[in-house]
Formats: C-alpha cells, structure tokens, sequence
C-alpha cells in the first residue's frame, strides 16, 4: 500500500521495487548495491573521522518526547506556510552537489518531485544542470550558491539566478575552503575526475550506474559541466580544468548585507551553528537560516545543529530558523519543530531515493516520511506540527533545553 494512504489520500499500490523501502534509511542500502564505491563514498562520507556526521546524528537520541493522552487529533494537517507559500510538510530536499553524477539527471528528477508532492527543493551550486533548466521543471525551487568574497562575481551569479526566476536564494557559509574528505582520496573519487585503473574497475563493476548515468548523460546531454558556480559555465567534470573556487575564503557578513540590497527575493544564510551567527544574519537582512554541519563533511567534530536549535530560534524575531543534519525519520522531523524549528531539509536520503527510482523514488521517500510525520503527530497528541513546543520534549542527561 502507499504510504500516503495513511493520511486520508487515496491508496496506490507501491512498486515492486519499491516494496523492500519501509524507511527512508532503506534506500541507502539499495544505492550502495548500484553504485561504485568511490560514488557511494562520496555521497555517504564525511569529514576526516565522521565526528560531526555522527554528532548530527546522533542528537537526536538525546531528546525524548512527552505526548499527551485523550486528546482529538482527528484532522491531521502537516502543512506548514513559509515564505507565503504553503507547503504540504515540513521538510523539504537539501542541496546536493554534483548529484547528477550520482543519478541520471537527479536535479531534475529532485525537482520534478518536490514539485509534484508540494515540497522545496534547493539546487546547488556545485550541480551538473544548468539552473533554468532545474528552475522550469519546478518554478517553486531555491538556489544556494557557494560564494567568493568577491562582490562582482556575486553580483553576476546572483542576477543570473533572478533573471532565471528563482524566488530564495541560500547562502553557504560553512565553505571557505573544502573540508578534508580523505575518504575520496582513499576510494579514487575526484572532482575533476581522474580515469585511474582503480576509477575504472569500481565502474565497470556498477555496469547499472556507468551505463544508466554516465553513458545516457554523455549520449543525450554531452560531457557534464559545473554549470551553476559562477553566472558563466564551469569546466566539465571530467576534464583537468577545476572549477573557480578562490577567494571563498575571503567572504564576509559584508557581502551578505550587499547581497541583500541587490536581490529582491527570499534571503536564506546556511552553514552555522551558533545563536549569535544567527542573530547577526537577521540583523544582515537574512529572511531565514538553515543550521547545518554540512552533514558532516566540512569541519569535524562541530556541534550538533539540533543542540544549538532552541537557543538560536530565541533569537529569530521575525525569520524563519531551518535545520538540516542528520534527520531521518519522523520523530526526528517534529523534536526539531519543537525544538523551535520552523522547517527541516533532508539531502543524502532523497538522493538515494533518486538512485533507485529517479523521480518516483524520491516522491515515494517522501511519501514515507510523510506518513511517519502524521503517525507522530497523533500519538504525540497534536493535529499540526505548529502545536508542538518545548514541553514535549526533554534531554535523556536532564539538561535544560
């Protein structure tokens, strides 16, 4: 049966193959069999000794939940408005680099079914397809750019993306160089990418993947490029030109506060971890944060974005407090809305899903996650996830939240 079936919509019967993907854990399993190593790698891995991977996850075992009994929650809705929009749950796709060498066109797929099941989806920088592209298979979907501290250069990428009809743009700013994923070096992954001996043993043992990916991309679309770092093309992936990655380390709240007069659409600034960074993104004009480690592959061994959470969203006034990070199931979903969050991204997951069934695997992730989301929300005792606060939740070591 379809998971959506739970919430009152109509039953459809689920795929064969897709009848093993009871949880959005399953799909990860099912990727790896399809993938060479070195591309699972670069999905699944983190940074250094996976500290700050594990943290992000591993937060959300330090909270438990207090629901309440006898209560009438007939009526579920998980919708949630943000930005004027309203959105059919509280979660959405986080931006995922270099994903349509992952899974034939998966940007596109990602965004065809956000789009069909009414969530955002937020394209990254570091694609393989060019954003108008992405953005006319679904108009609703963000961009997050990855930025120098060079204000010409951001300017010209910025116009391109209004002129392209995005209406929020993210803004990364955990990235000033790239953090140490000596997992890629120890598998053969690289970007560019080098044809190695062991590149192509691990490749032609995904034969699914090199044919299905790599072979239907270079037949229909050519060799893929970084097409959306800067306003101008990148280099293609597979050539020894790299992509223009200087000056990110001189980039400054300054170029938000520029950012933020040139650009007319929704302002979201992605990559901390702290209150007081996301103090100074409201005073910077920002609309919205997204707390994030980056799912662990910048700095290890950094906090928990789920721990720093409630002390941020007290200092949020009128912008909208996001996270992303280690999320996987339902229960993880509402202890961050309770927490303070106003919404939550999940990124590795729905690439997986993508893997596996392209734009019906991702809506399907998404249909299971939905319905873990309904199911806690009447056994928490609440019809809308915007009734949930602090006092349905506790810390297990007993400290405060």
């Amino acid at each position: 049966m379809d998971p959506g079936a739970a919430i009152g919509q109509r039953p459809r019967p689920t795929p064969r193959k897709f009848r093993d993907l009871l949880a959005i854990e399953d799909f990860d399993r099912h990727a790896r069999r399809r993938l060479p190593r070195m591309v699972y790698g670069y999905v699944a891995g983190a940074v250094e000794t996976g500290a700050s991977f594990d943290t992000a996850r591993l937060a959300f075992q330090n909270y438990r939940f207090k629901p309440r009994t006898f209560v009438d929650v007939s009526g579920r809705d998980q919708s949630v408005e943000l930005f004027g929009r309203r959105w059919s749950s509280p979660f959405g796709i986080a931006p995922l680099g270099g994903a349509a060498f992952v899974a034939y066109r998966a940007d596109i797929r990602l965004a065809e079914a956000a789009r069909t099941e009414n969530v955002p989806m937020i394209l990254s920088a570091s694609s393989l397809i060019r954003l108008e592209d992405v953005h006319a298979a679904n108009p609703d979907a963000w961009f997050q750019a990855y930025l120098a501290g060079d204000q010409p250069r951001i300017d010209r990428l910025i116009d391109r993306v209004a002129a392209a009809g995005f209406k929020t743009l993210v803004v990364t700013g955990d990235t000033p160089i790239l953090g140490n994923r000596e997992h890629n070096i120890r598998s053969g992954f690289s970007m560019p990418m080098k044809l190695t001996p062991k590149v192509v043993w691990q490749s032609a043992m995904a034969p699914g993947w090199l044919l299905g990916t790599v072979g239907r991309t270079y037949w229909r679309h050519g060799s893929p490029h970084f097409e959306n770092t800067d306003a101008e093309r990148g280099p293609p992936m597979m050539s020894k030109l790299v992509r223009n990655t200087a000056k990110r380390d001189e980039l400054q709240w300054k170029h938000v506060e520029a950012i933020r007069r040139r650009w007319t659409g929704n302002l979201v600034i992605k990559g901390i971890v702290t209150a007081s960074d996301a103090r100074i993104a409201r005073e910077s004009g920002a609309d919205g944060v997204i707390l994030s480690n980056h799912g662990g592959r910048q700095l290890d061994h950094t906090i928990a974005p789920l721990d720093s959470l409630a002390e941020a969203a007290s200092e949020k006034g009128a912008m909208k407090v996001m996270i992303d990070s280690g999320l996987r199931r339902g229960t993880d979903v509402l202890k961050a809305v309770a927490l303070g969050a106003d919404f939550v991204f999940l990124g590795r997951p729905f690439l997986y899903a993508a893997t596996v069934g392209g734009a019906d695997g991702v809506g399907h992730a998404i249909g299971i996650l939905r319905t873990e989301i309904d199911r806690d929300l009447a056994l928490l005792g609440v019809r809308r996830p915007g009734d949930l606060d602090q006092g349905f939740v506790v810390r297990t070591d007993g400290r405060p939240l």
